[in-house]
């Protein structure tokens, strides 16, 4: 453990002084990527910063250990932020966490080291792994009251919509946070909305998402409204997506972008391509990890449904968006079939591996459509070889099972894990009586 401060540290000590912070709230994630955490004293602070917190980890979903249940919160001190909704004075902060074991090693089931693992991996090839998500969610009149706040569509700019307040808080509390938005605006579905977070490396992203997340429902609350992540709350309309923008950089230079090819793909970005495209299955599972995921998975509501890609084409599983004249950093792909309710560092962790083991395996990459999949007959997707996603939980469970990439990516125990609480949700699902059964049934049989 550190005994010594160091100058991260120190900073951290004086900007608590400086902001008049009383309480830190030390943050990390479970398996399912649900945000925990615990508060200490501005006085237990320095400790907490060389040697780290004990806490019990037998209560985290995805912590338990048969000989051992006490864990080490680690804070991170490059994640040190005041919270601005709470008081300012008196002020509240917050520190992201590594978990470690009582003697001090990363604990192999915390998402966030599994995250920095594959993000090292990458490093030894050279490469740095960025991303930028797209979060979608609905805005709800509350939870007594399930039903989307607003009737607006794709774009919609209304004064009197409270929805357009609730984003802009929503934006400035980021902002007070050291988070860039590019953009945010009301989406295609009634109550629907989006922010799109700015380009970052794969770590500070993933720990953005968690902020976002908690931040859009902070500012509901406060708003007297409720904000969901669930990925098909209304069975007529989209379903809310997270598509990822990413791409692997060289130093300063981007590995996906070549001047010699007519739509500025490299090799290795197209590689890159190939290993998303033969591994998608595998994956779907932690980017789409709840029994309703897989209601947004469904034709007729622009979700992905076959595993192919295109350039520019909105339809695909994978996209290469518009190259930008002179500016080689804008060349990268977009995979959209994660939802806003995964676990970011886990799903970032997938991507990236089956992106380097394309890219290391130098997989070939399938043409690109001209013409969308979910167009095709199915004669013509089976002549070019167009599989699907996987269609329920239990089809992902299996597809992950069988991954050798996805075991080596997340580590054999941590995903032993994961699919073992898949089951038991697809158990506790597959025997649930649902409401479709009595009002189809009852009546005839």
């Amino acid at each position: 453990m550190m005994a010594e401060r160091n100058e991260a540290q120190e900073y951290v000590l004086a900007m608590a002084r400086e902001s008049n912070v009383k309480f830190i709230r030390l943050w990390f994630v479970d398996i399912l990527g649900n945000l925990k955490g615990f508060a200490i004293t501005v006085e237990e602070l320095e400790d907490a910063l060389t040697k780290g917190v004990v806490f019990d980890g037998a209560s985290i979903e995805g912590f338990t250990r048969i000989s051992e249940t006490d864990m080490v919160a680690m804070p991170d001190p490059s994640t040190f932020r005041i919270l601005p909704w709470r008081p300012k004075e008196n002020a509240v902060a917050r520190m992201f966490c590594d978990i470690l074991t009582p003697d001090g090693q990363p604990f192999p089931g915390d998402p966030r080291f599994v995250l920095k693992r594959n993000l090292q991996r990458a490093a030894k090839k050279g490469f740095t792994y960025y991303v930028g998500p797209e979060i979608e969610f609905f805005y709800l009149k509350g939870l007594d009251d399930l039903k989307p706040l607003d009737r607006g569509d794709y774009f919609d700019q209304l004064s009197i919509d409270p929805t357009t307040d609730m984003r802009r808080d929503t934006v400035l509390t980021l902002r007070e946070m050291d988070i860039s938005v590019k953009y945010s605006h009301h989406e295609g579905a009634p109550g629907q909305h989006e922010i799109d977070l700015q380009y970052t490396d794969a770590l500070t992203m993933a720990d953005h998402v968690m902020t976002a997340r908690t931040v859009i429902k902070e500012v509901a609350y406060r708003h007297h409204h409720y904000a969901t992540f669930m990925p098909k709350p209304f069975g007529d309309v989209n379903g809310s997506g997270m598509h990822i923008h990413q791409s692997l950089f060289s130093g300063e230079d981007n590995a996906f972008f070549d001047d010699k090819d007519p739509y500025k793909m490299s090799h290795i970005g197209k590689r890159f391509i190939a290993g998303l495209i033969k591994h998608a299955p595998e994956i779907t599972l932690v980017t789409n990890q709840w029994i309703n995921s897989y209601k947004r998975l469904v034709p007729g509501f622009e979700a992905p449904i076959y595993i192919s890609w295109a350039w520019i084409n909105r339809g695909d599983l994978i996209r290469v968006p518009a190259y930008k004249p002179g500016r080689p950093d804008s060349v990268h792909i977009e995979y959209r079939a994660p939802d806003p309710s995964c676990n970011p560092y886990l799903a970032f962790s997938a991507m990236l591996a089956v992106g380097l083991a394309g890219i290391d395996g130098e997989y070939e990459t399938p043409p690109a459509l001209e013409k969308s999949a979910s167009h095709m007959t199915e004669d013509e997707r089976r002549e070019m070889g167009i599989r699907q996603l996987p269609q329920s939980l239990w089809d992902a469970t299996g597809h992950a099972e069988r991954s050798g990439v996805l075991a080596e990516a997340l580590g054999s125990p941590l995903l032993e894990t994961l699919i073992q609480n898949k089951k038991i949700e697809w158990d506790k699902f597959h025997s649930h009586i649902t409401d479709y059964e009595l009002q189809r049934y009852l009546p005839m049989l």
